[in-house]
């Protein structure tokens, strides 16, 4: 019995503390955790953070990510795990009580091969407009059928979970993550464990604490790297199966605005048409969403959330594509 808790870090100085506790309060006994937090070079204060703990408790070890990549830093934590099951973790997580336990207990099943709970998004400053990106982070129109996002009732089988707990034994048989992957790596393995025959599971009544980004600026920069490394991760893998059908809709939602708008300009104005239809569909869903929604969240801020995830998503993507034409010259 034991469960080795693999945390990649990068200056996480405002949240490691509160994910540590949270883990080690967690209600699992102490002599059979062991937590690996594979640090990438620090520079705030959260490796002077780390080092205060691991004086108090034994079980915390420090690994140097001379990397710096999130894969990387996986794969050494797994490496290095002295346990037959591990927790993939997030610094910017913080896990409910009981959260090990009952992981662990139902991986013994024997149907089960992964589980993770599901995230709930909250926020670290409370805001008319964080609360608005809150919401687009949750909503389906925003992150599609991400189930382990937008919630679930029961404990079903999915494409993929956060900060799930794996047999170890998993990653000798369809191997590790992928170093070549800066994002979408937590992806691209599960589509391997479920080509395998292996089951990812969901228990939706456990609640990971996730802190959304919190300024459209950080909103548009983490959108538009999420768009941008899926289409890398489609070259680098070479299969499209690498990815869900919801990865791939912001960019057409893109393309259908700028090929009619290129159009107009090059071949006829008629074509402006198919762009105009495209943007009123588009704000009547969201406007729509917004109106449904007043009670909850300002409307402005809202439209505003769901534009510039999709369209920073979706122009990401665009440019992902530029970026492998230029590499093939």
């Amino acid at each position: 019995m034991g469960v080795t808790v693999v945390i990649p870090c990068l200056n996480e100085e405002y949240y490691i503390t509160d994910c540590l506790d949270s883990i080690i309060y967690n209600g699992f006994p102490l002599n059979d955790l062991e937590i690996l937090v594979v640090d990438g070079g620090s520079s705030d204060n959260t490796l002077p953070i780390i080092v205060e703990y691991r004086l108090r408790y034994p079980f915390i070890k420090l690994i140097e990510n001379k990397k710096r990549k999130t894969p990387y830093a996986l794969n050494l934590g797994i490496q290095q795990a002295s346990f037959e099951t591990v927790l993939i973790a997030g610094a910017h997580a913080i896990y409910p009580k009981g959260y090990l336990n009952d992981l662990y207990e139902k991986l013994a099943h024997p149907d089960i091969d992964v589980i993770g709970g599901a995230i709930e998004t909250k926020l670290k400053i409370d805001s008319p407009k964080t609360r608005a990106i809150q919401f687009v982070l949750t909503h389906r129109f925003g992150v599609g059928n991400s189930i382990f996002r937008i919630g679930a009732t029961d404990l079903q089988k999915v494409d993929t979970v956060p900060f799930g707990l794996y047999k170890k034994e998993l990653f000798q048989k369809v191997g590790m993550y992928n170093e070549a992957l800066i994002r979408n790596h937590d992806m691209e393995l599960s589509r391997r464990i479920l080509a395998a025959g292996y089951s990812i599971w969901l228990d939706p009544t456990l609640n990971v604490t996730y802190f959304a980004r919190e300024s459209y600026l950080a909103l548009a920069k983490n959108q538009y790297g999420n768009g941008f490394w899926n289409v890398k991760t489609l070259r680098i893998t070479k299969r499209f199966s690498s990815l869900s059908l919801r990865h791939y809709i912001p960019l057409i939602f893109v393309l259908s605005i700028l090929i009619p708008l290129m159009a107009g300009i090059f071949i006829h104005f008629l074509f402006y048409f198919f762009a105009l239809i495209s943007l009123v569909s588009y704000f009547s869903a969201i406007g729509l969403i917004a109106f449904k929604n007043l009670h909850k969240v300002n409307p402005i801020h809202l439209i505003g959330s769901f534009l510039i995830l999709h369209f920073s998503y979706g122009l990401g993507s665009l440019m992902g594509f530029f970026s492998i034409c230029n590499s093939n010259k």
